[in-house]
C-alpha cells in the first residue's frame, strides 16, 4: 500500500468555518490512523476573496486544535511551494495547462464577455451558462496569431459531450454523470491564475495526495477532476466526501447562526478540545457509540468508512453538554486560569476566587455561565420574600424568620467562620431543635445569596463572604421577613 497522504487546503478568507475544521480534522485522522502524512496547503489564487490576517488564523486554529501538519509553507517536505500564489508565480499551472492543450485535452478560448453572456439561458428557473466549444475549432495558426496580438484568453478543459463519466467516492459509492453535463470548465483564468478546480488537481498529484477529503458540495465537480486525472494519465486519489452540516432547523450552517466558526465557539467560552471532539462526531460514529474522545483516541479509532451520507445537525445543546464534561474533568489549576477573567468581570471584592471557581467547576457548561452563578458574591440582589417558602423543605416566611432569628446570635458568637466550623455550629442547632438540616439551611442560604439556585451550600457561601457580610445579609433577611 502506498503511503497515506492527506492535505488540508484552506482559502485565507477569514475565520475557519466549522465545516472546514471538520475537513481538516478528518484529513488529519485518516493520515494519522495509517501512520501517514498530513499536509497544509494555502489556496490563495482567488485574490478578490483574500482577507488580511486569515493565514495567521489558519495556523492558530491548527495549533489550538492540535492538528499539527507534517508539511506546509513553514515545513518544506520537498513538495513546495505550499502556497498556490507562489506556485502560480513559478509557472507550474500554466505549464500543465499547456501540456493539456498539446494533448488536445484543453484549448485556448478568446471569447469576449459579451459573447459569453449571450450563451446564458434559463433552465427550470435557474440561469446557467454552458460553453459551446466555439474556440475549439480555431486552428493552431489562429491561436498563435491571437496570442501574438495579445488577445485576452482563458484555457478551457475539453470535455466530451457524449457518453458518461463514473467516479467512486468512499462514502457515496459509484456516481455516474452524463458527459453532456460537464461543460468545458476554465482551467486558467484571463488574469493567468488557475481556477480552484485545476490547481487542486495539479497540486494534489504533485504532492502525492492519496486521499482527498472535502465537503459533499464538491461531489458535482468530481467528474471534471477525474477527467483531468485521466487526461494527464495520473492515478486518481481516494475521494472522501463529508456530509453537509446544518443548524437545528436543518438549514446550512451559516455565519448568521453565530457559531459557524471555530473562533466564534472559543469566544463563547467553549474549550478547543471539546469543539474538536464534537466536530468529529458530525458525520462519523465509532463502533461502540462512545462520545468522549481525546485527539489521540480519535486517531486510533477513526475509520472513515463509518462516515454517514446524511446531513449532520449542529446541536448547541449537545455541544454545551460535551463541553461541561470536559470542564468537569479538567485539572483545577488550568480551569482556574481560564475561568479567572470571567470571575473578575463580576467579582471586584477581595474574596477567595479559587474557592468560588471550585464551586462552579461542575455546574457550568461554558465559561460565560460563571457570571450568573456567582454575581451574588459581589452584591446581594433584590429578591422576593416568597423565596423563603419551600414546600419540600416545609419552610415559609414565618418558619424562616424564626430560623434566621435563632441562628443570628449563634453565628455572631461563632469564631471559626470556616465551612466546617459553621456547619458544626448549625448542626448543633438542628440537633437541639429536632428539625431537619434542610429546614434550617434553606432560609440561611436564601438570606446570604438572594437566589433560588446557588453553586454551593449556605456554610460554603458564608465562608467566602466572611463573617461581617454574612451577618449583614442575614439581618437584611430578618428585616425583609419581619
Amino acid at each position: 500500500m502506498n503511503r497515506v497522504r492527506t492535505r488540508y487546503a484552506p482559502s485565507p478568507t477569514g475565520r475557519m468555518h466549522v465545516g472546514n475544521l471538520r475537513t481538516a480534522l478528518y484529513a488529519y485522522l485518516i493520515a494519522k490512523h495509517e501512520g501517514g502524512d498530513f499536509l497544509l496547503r494555502i489556496e490563495d489564487t482567488d485574490q478578490e476573496r483574500y482577507v488580511e490576517g486569515a493565514v495567521e488564523i489558519i495556523y492558530q486554529t491548527l495549533k489550538d486544535t492540535g492538528l499539527i501538519h507534517d508539511e506546509g509553507p513553514d515545513k518544506d517536505g520537498g513538495c513546495g511551494p505550499y502556497v498556490q500564489s507562489e506556485r502560480h508565480k513559478a509557472g507550474i499551472y500554466m505549464e500543465y495547462a499547456k501540456m493539456l492543450v498539446e494533448k488536445g485535452e484543453a484549448y485556448y478560448c478568446f471569447c469576449t464577455p459579451e459573447r459569453l453572456e449571450s450563451l446564458r439561458r434559463t433552465v427550470n428557473g435557474e440561469e446557467i451558462m454552458s460553453y459551446d466549444k466555439h474556440c475549439l475549432s480555431l486552428s493552431r495558426e489562429e491561436v498563435e496569431a491571437n496570442l501574438k496580438a495579445g488577445m485576452p484568453f482563458v484555457i478551457r478543459q475539453n470535455n466530451p459531450t457524449t457518453g458518461t463519466t463514473t467516479f467512486n467516492d468512499e462514502i457515496y459509492g459509484d456516481i455516474t454523470v452524463d458527459n453532456s453535463e460537464l461543460d468545458d470548465m476554465v482551467l486558467i483564468k484571463s488574469d493567468g491564475y488557475p481556477t480552484y478546480n485545476f490547481a487542486n488537481v495539479v497540486d494534489d498529484h504533485l504532492m502525492s495526495i492519496s486521499h482527498v477529503v472535502r465537503g459533499n458540495e464538491y461531489l458535482s465537480s468530481s467528474p471534471k477532476y477525474n477527467r483531468l486525472y485521466e487526461a494527464f494519465g495520473w492515478e486518481v486519489p481516494v475521494y472522501v466526501h463529508c456530509p453537509l452540516i446544518t443548524d437545528e432547523n436543518h438549514h446550512k450552517l451559516s455565519k448568521r447562526s453565530g457559531h459557524s466558526s471555530f473562533e466564534d465557539l472559543l469566544e463563547q467560552g467553549f474549550l478547543s478540545e471539546a469543539v474538536v471532539n464534537y466536530v468529529a462526531l458530525l458525520g462519523w460514529s465509532p463502533e461502540d457509540n462512545r462520545e468522549i474522545f481525546s485527539l489521540e483516541e480519535m486517531v486510533k479509532e477513526f475509520d472513515y468508512r463509518r462516515m454517514s451520507k446524511s446531513p449532520a445537525v449542529f446541536d448547541m445543546t449537545k455541544l454545551r453538554w460535551m463541553n461541561s464534561e470536559y470542564m468537569k474533568s479538567m485539572d483545577f489549576d488550568r480551569f482556574f486560569e481560564m475561568a479567572l477573567p470571567y470571575i473578575k468581570e463580576v467579582i471586584h471584592k477581595d474574596l477567595d476566587l479559587k474557592k468560588i471557581a471550585s464551586m462552579v467547576k461542575t455546574r457550568i457548561e461554558v465559561f460565560p455561565d460563571i457570571a450568573g452563578h456567582i454575581d451574588f458574591f459581589e452584591e446581594l440582589p433584590e429578591y422576593d420574600a416568597a423565596m423563603y417558602t419551600h414546600k419540600k423543605m416545609k419552610t415559609n416566611s414565618e418558619t424562616s424568620l424564626k430560623v434566621l432569628t435563632d441562628v443570628l446570635p449563634i453565628l455572631e458568637a461563632q469564631e471559626d467562620f470556616t465551612n466546617d466550623g459553621l456547619y458544626e455550629a448549625i448542626s448543633k442547632y438542628v440537633a437541639d431543635t429536632g428539625v431537619k438540616t434542610g429546614f434550617v439551611m434553606w432560609p440561611i442560604r436564601t438570606a446570604v445569596s438572594g437566589k433560588q439556585m446557588t453553586p454551593a451550600g449556605a456554610t460554603e457561601i458564608m465562608e467566602v463572604l466572611g463573617k461581617e457580610e454574612s451577618l449583614s445579609r442575614i439581618r437584611k433577611g430578618i428585616e425583609k421577613l419581619s
